[in-house]
């Protein structure tokens, strides 16, 4: 379980407050305006930002103060965060190791993740040589090799035109289901959290709301939502 123990996140002028729990193995779509500090939230989560009060928790392990890489928790950013210098092999192995001194065993784990986002053929080329959708695959399978029972998406699809965002959170959805994993995922995208999501946290006016299931959500929202999705 993931649990936000009354965290407040500052930044400047901003601030957002959450405390809630995640339960293990549910796949959470974070939605709200703009600006409201949906990516603030999972940065936070991530250990990219300092908290400004408050404790996080996995299970009974305080992560609160741990770094990024020791936390049991991957994240794929907006822009899915890949070094164009390197091939989409290494850009990978940067999950296990990030200084690519990777081992036999490291190898075929590369292999199976390549093969599973069916990128098995393209693993020698740069990121340059390929399109954005298999772009989102290979960012996808770098968080895959690091096998983190907790999963960010940062709107890593928003890019991506309607059917390849589809066949992307059907993927997304597949690996959840396969490992377990607790997923966390902003979007602005009604149709993104009815395809995918167990439960919705709303995020507005400084708050983040404790997470409620998605389809009666959605049905009949409060109205500050209902605003939102117009």
């Amino acid at each position: 379980m993931l649990r936000l123990e009354d965290i407040i996140i500052t930044q400047g002028d901003f601030r957002l407050r959450a405390g809630f729990d995640i339960a293990t193995g549910r796949k959470t779509a974070v939605i709200g305006p703009s600006g409201s500090g949906k990516s603030t939230l999972l940065a936070a989560i991530g250990g990219f930002l300092e908290l400004g009060g408050g404790r996080l928790w996995w299970n009974d392990s305080e992560i609160t103060n741990a770094r990024p890489g020791a936390r049991p928790i991957a994240m794929l950013f907006q822009d899915n965060n890949l070094f164009p210098h390197l091939s989409i092999r290494k850009n990978i192995g940067l999950g296990i190791r990030p200084d690519l001194k990777v081992s036999h065993e490291d190898q075929t784990r590369i292999d199976k993740a390549l093969q599973r986002v069916g990128l098995q053929d393209m693993g020698d080329r740069k990121p340059g040589q390929l399109s954005g959708g298999q772009q989102s695959r290979a960012a996808l399978a770098r968080v895959l090799v690091q096998g983190k029972p907790v999963i960010l998406l940062d709107e890593p699809f928003a890019a991506l035109g309607p059917a390849l965002r589809q066949e992307m959170l059907d993927l997304v959805q597949d690996l959840s289901a396969e490992t377990g994993a607790t997923l966390l995922m902003v979007t602005h995208d009604p149709q993104d959290v009815r395809r995918i999501a167990d439960d919705v946290i709303f995020v507005e006016g400084g708050r983040a709301a404790a997470p409620q299931p998605a389809a009666a959500l959605l049905e009949n929202p409060p109205p500050a939502l209902r605003a939102y999705l117009g």
